[in-house]
This record gives structure tokens, sequence and C-alpha cells, in this order.
């Protein structure tokens, strides 16, 4: 079944041309490198991830990487069924540079439907604009150019907390999925007063005003002595005392064993990632639940989930209303 554009400003119906979305009334949005551009051409509060994911483009691609981080990441949290042939069309909100892009191109019979907010979109397409299933968007999270209730599944990972209203965010996603269809989203938890205990909540009120380029530079210069500090507490049993070390979370979120050129690029990825975003929200699960269900869902699983030596906290439900 095909998808129904609109022109998500006013709700005018739009179709695609050879060379962008158009609506009924002949306003337009270009196509550029790959991408339909609905979001406004200046810079906004997502620009650190267009720098982000254009410089680590190809990092986090299990293509690339020769890992399979971003397969396993996806099937755990969204539960979905790698064997599942049936066609679909997915909405995938948050694409950086495409590291489950890929995964559900791979692995899934979808009609994928992309969108990110900054110009990562240009390094997604330049990982997986070969395949004819992917239909790629610079949109907000709040203005896509989608008709509501369409989409069969939708997901959203690592992107909520970034956003500078969470359940306005929720509401947005809710309204793309068609009856009986399912949203995952993953989320930082909020656990308490502790939670922003943490350098990454000390240091971000300065880092998050840095400029992009200086900000990796700082973090490229002293990323070799931060990984043997963490590695040493680690060791003596005082990896607790990590979090106040302005440097990702290497134990939880990364994979054992890497090489250590492969840790290092992305503890170089992920340290950035920590202190770059104009917003980081942790959410507690109960809220995000309560956001699904006032606005139409069912919870098919909710918490903390663990794979490998990793974990993530996510909210599944399936569209009742």
């Amino acid at each position: 079944m095909s998808i129904q554009y609109i022109n998500p400003f006013d709700s005018t119906e739009a179709f695609i041309t050879s060379d962008g979305l158009k609506d009924i009334n002949g306003n337009s949005f270009p196509l550029l490198k790959g991408a339909y551009r609905i979001a406004p051409a200046e810079t906004n509060y997502t620009s650190n991830f267009g720098f982000q994911w254009n410089k680590f483009a190809e990092t986090q691609i299990d293509r690339s990487s020769k890992l399979a981080i971003s397969k396993r990441r996806f099937f755990a949290e969204t539960g979905w069924d790698v064997q599942n042939k049936k066609e679909e069309n997915i909405l995938e909100v948050g694409c950086g540079a495409g590291r489950f892009t890929q995964i559900v191109l791979d692995h899934m019979d979808a009609n994928l439907y992309s969108i990110d907010y900054s110009n990562a979109v240009e390094a997604n397409f330049r990982n997986n604009g070969h395949n004819k299933k992917l239909n790629l968007f610079q949109a907000s999270i709040y203005e896509m150019p989608f008709a509501p209730n369409q989409f069969d599944k939708v997901f959203c990972m690592g992107v909520l907390q970034h956003t500078p209203d969470v359940e306005r965010s929720v509401k947005s996603l809710i309204d793309m999925v068609r009856h009986g269809g399912e949203l995952v989203v993953d989320f930082y938890p909020y656990k308490g007063w502790w939670t922003k205990l943490h350098a990454k909540y000390i240091l971000r009120r300065y880092s998050k005003k840095m400029d992009h380029g200086q900000l990796h530079k700082k973090i490229e210069k002293n990323i070799d002595r931060l990984i043997k500090c963490y590695r040493f507490l680690s060791k003596i049993g005082l990896g607790n005392l990590n979090r106040f070390l302005p440097i990702c979370d290497i134990d939880g979120t990364l994979p054992k064993d890497l090489p250590y050129d492969q840790l290092r690029e992305m503890c170089v990825l992920d340290t950035f990632d920590m202190f770059s975003p104009e917003y980081d929200q942790p959410q507690k699960v109960k809220e995000i639940v309560s956001y699904f269900k006032k606005y139409g869902m069912d919870i098919l699983a909710a918490g903390e989930i663990k794979y490998d030596n990793c974990k993530a906290t996510i909210v599944k439900g399936v569209k009742v209303k």
C-alpha cells in the first residue's frame, strides 16, 4: 500500500516528483543529495548530529565495521522477527547515518521511510541510497510529510531524549502508526537524582555551546588517557567512579574485546554524542508508558532489556485507538 504525503505545515495533499515533494498548491520541497528537504535550511537544534554523523558516517554501520552491533541492538529492542518477510511500510525517525536503516533494508522486506532533522541524511544516503526501498527525508519529528495512521511499524532509537518536548515527540510518532501497528522507542532512563550526578550533566552546560569542531578536537586529544583511566578503575573494582570521567560508558554500551582502533573511534563518537546535543532529557519509564496510553497505544513491553554486554530502556506498544 502506497504512502500518502502531505505538506506538514498546512496538511495539504502532496506528491513525489522527480525533483522533490510538491503539494497541490504548488509549494515544493527539493530533493537534494538523496533526501527530500522538508526541514528549513538554517541550522536547527540538531546541527551537532549533522556534524557527528557526516564525520563518523560508517563507524556504526555493520557492513563497514564487520560487526553486528546494530543488528543485535535493533532486534533486541524491537522484538521484531528477522524471518518476517511480509512487505510492510516502516517509518524510522532519527536515522542518523543509517545504522538501523541498513538493518531494516537488509533483513526485513519493507518499504522504509527514514527521516532525520539534521543533514545526517546525506551520510545515510551515502551508506544506503543504493537500495530502492529507501525513502529519505530531512524533516522534524513534529513536521513529518506523511498523512497520519499509515505505517505498520514505527521505530525511534536514540532520539527522544534529544527533542525539546518529549510528550509531543511521542504523540507525533503515535500519529504515524496505523490501527494495529506497532511503535518502539528507546531513551535514556531517569532512575533517580543520581542519574544526573554524572560528568556529562556537570559539563554539558559548557560543552553543548562549544563549536562542534573544537569539541571534537578536544575529545580526540584526550581520549587515549581517558580510556586508560576508565579501564584502570574498572580493573581495580572502582568502576562506579567512571561516571565522573568525561567519557562514554565503555563497559555498558560497547562490545567487549574490540580492536583498540575500533574501540577508540567508537569512544570518540559516543563521547561527542554525550557532550554536544542541545537537549539531553532522561525519562522515567512510567512517563513514556503514560504518553503511549494517553495517545491510543496498548503496552507490549516496557523497561530495561539486556543484549550482549549492553542494555537499553524501551517502550513498545500497539495502536488500538
